[in-house]
């Protein structure tokens, strides 16, 4: 196989010859194609390069913390945020390159400067940048790589401790250089995960006996800031590292703008708002429509001291809504399913909760080219549905499905006699009052919540089987005891949200295929063990075009829909940030939405 080796930077190249690498540096990695940005970029898109740093910026969350090491299974909900957080920036633990949230997955170099590879992507070879160093001084080393993955593997916690399962050697190559190879377990997303999702640690702080158990002792990573102090439980605060090698790197230009960073707890959401109200803490995202309507009627915001920010992402929406289990008897039937999922009254929910915030969603990637909804499937797409097109709905195929709008009264006689028909074609019928099988048996589940919003949902949903004869009981747990069920499948319905990308990949596995049903833990909690689904998902992971890429996502969209697993409820397609005057931000927002480690001190201007 053509070895070929590219002397600066790189690019993953789906389908196309890579003999155009030859005239000059490739600089960054793409899941499909080639990266947007070219070879003398000077920074990201969504940055302010000119900004000056300096000044603080305070965060705050809901939880605690008692670890600082979160690669370990005991870390999973206890560790200190900000030390390996993409939402703040990695701001200890650095990866071999930092991905673009301005493209759907590109990758540009950070601890590596370049690599090579083959077009099959068989393996693939990081040359890590000599400039890379610890917080300490040291080199970062191919050694420090190598290191990383083998103690992951052996101590860390999942995801981190599978990365190795696909690699079928792992060498050091040079002074500067690593090299995986793979076995036949890796796709084509692989090298990506490789490159921005797995921390590189500092082999000669590590202590390796203990490495799987909680510390709270401040670390050496190789990333912009060090932990100036810690109250576990209570705050952490960072302090930028004016030594810090990768400053002026291209990928990190415009971030990491602030000389001090804190991260305050709360043991409610409440008090989390209420801080921000006071001042102490400087941004909240909001998550409720209802909430950024209702409750910024307060001094900081009349002044102008407070500022709502709205930012719209070109993300798609994922999918958010009422899980069948179908490892229940009960919801094996996709015509069940299927009237099931007409039942419920968005029209009704949406303006009597919720103040007609949300828009329906139709699609596990709405919003987005990968969607299915009002697109009908063209001929490459039915070319690789092969003879699975014969089991997606009609409508679902040809573009002009949409769930019903209903009068919103609750109660929609038209909408309703449709459910009923799809129950009787599942054996349902309506006896005594009651929808019942063939045997008499009525058509009872239980719905689990987990909070007093999805409560809310359940009881709407409840009264709208009520009509129909259909005995729905609602039972709220604790976080305990909705995890434990909810990892074990223990449960008829649940209320779950699935997230979607631009660069859907091997997560699709753990959520629909065959392998993960009876695998606890998984995010298949639909139970979904379906061969057509599983070849689908292959598309997805083998294809090497972006034409390719967007056609099979499609294809597995339409069976999902097909299948009715989920209740599709709603989604919001903006999002919503309150902040302080004094913290200001990019004009450009990114294709993901709004990059708080974009943001800046204006105190500091």
């Amino acid at each position: 196989m053509l070895r070929i080796v590219l002397p600066l930077v790189f690019t993953l190249m789906c389908g196309a010859a890579f003999a155009e690498s030859a005239h000059g540096p490739v600089h960054g990695i793409a899941m499909h194609g080639e990266p947007a940005l070219p070879a003398d970029f000077k920074h990201l898109p969504y940055v302010n390069p000119d900004v000056k740093k300096g000044g603080k910026i305070a965060y705050g969350v809901v939880g605690t913390y008692d670890n600082l090491n979160p690669f370990i299974l005991k870390s999973m909900r206890t560790t200190a945020r900000g030390m390996w957080d993409p939402e703040y920036g990695n701001l200890v633990y650095e990866t071999l390159m930092l991905r673009s949230r301005d493209e759907p997955f590109t990758l540009y170099g950070l601890l590596a400067q370049s690599v090579e590879w083959d077009d099959d992507r068989t393996y693939i070879q990081f040359n890590l940048n000599p400039a890379a160093k610890w917080s300490d001084g040291q080199p970062v080393t191919p050694d420090d790589v190598i290191f990383s993955f083998n103690i992951l593997k052996e101590k860390g916690r999942v995801p981190f401790s599978t990365r190795l399962n696909a690699v079928e050697k792992m060498e050091k190559v040079g002074d500067h250089s690593v090299r995986f190879t793979f076995n036949d377990k890796a796709d084509r997303e692989f090298p990506l995960i490789l490159a921005g999702s797995t921390p590189i640690l500092p082999k000669h702080a590590i202590d390796a006996e203990n490495f799987d158990h909680s510390t709270l002792k401040p670390p050496i990573g190789s990333g912009p800031y060090k932990i100036k102090s810690l109250k576990p439980g209570e705050s952490i605060t960072f302090e930028r590292d004016p030594n810090y090698w990768g400053k002026d790197i291209p990928a990190k230009v415009g971030l990491d703008n602030y000389d001090q960073i804190s991260v305050q707890y709360f043991l409610q959401d409440t008090t989390l708002f209420e801080s921000f109200k006071k001042g102490d803490v400087d941004i909240y995202p909001e998550g409720s429509p209802g909430h950024w309507a209702n409750s910024y009627d307060f001094p900081a915001v009349r002044s102008g001291n407070v500022i709502k920010d709205v930012f719209e992402p070109k993300l798609p929406s994922g999918m958010f809504g009422f899980v069948f289990n179908t490892r229940r008897p009960v919801f094996a039937n996709q015509k069940l399913r299927e009237g099931l999922s007409l039942i419920f009254d968005f029209e009704w929910a949406n303006k009597n909760l919720f103040s007609g915030a949300y828009i329906r969603t139709q699609s596990y990637w709405q919003n987005s080219d990968l969607s299915s909804f009002g697109v009908p499937a063209d001929a490459r797409e039915l070319s690789l549905l092969g003879p699975i097109k014969d089991r997606i709905d009609p409508a679902i195929l040809d573009g002009t499905y949409k769930l019903p709008v209903t009068d919103g009264s609750g109660r929609d006689r038209n909408v309703l006699k449709q459910a009923v028909e799809l129950l009787k074609q599942a054996g349902y019928t309506i006896r005594n009052g009651k929808m019942s099988d063939d045997k008499g048996r009525p058509l009872t589940f239980e719905i689990m919540t987990q909070n007093t919003d999805q409560e809310k949902l359940a009881v709407s949903y409840q009264r709208s089987l009520q009509l129909l004869g259909i005995a729905a009981s609602i039972r709220t747990v604790d976080d305990s005891q909705y995890q434990s069920r909810t990892n074990t499948f223990d449960y008829d319905i649940v209320v779950k949200s699935f997230t979607s990308s631009l660069s859907p990949g091997i997560e699709q596995l753990g959520r629909w295929s065959s392998v993960s049903k009876d695998r606890e833990g998984t995010d298949n909690f639909a139970g979904v063990a379906d061969p057509d689904v599983d070849t689908l998902i292959q598309h997805i992971l083998t294809a090497r075009s972006a034409e390719d890429f967007t056609a099979a996502v499609r294809s597995h969209d339409r069976l999902l829909l097909s299948g009715h697993y989920v209740l599709p409820l709603y989604h919001v397609d903006k999002q919503w940030v309150a902040h302080s005057k004094r913290i200001g931000r990019p004009d450009t927002v990114p294709l993901y939405g709004y990059q708080l480690p974009a943001w800046w001190d204006q105190s500091a201007q």
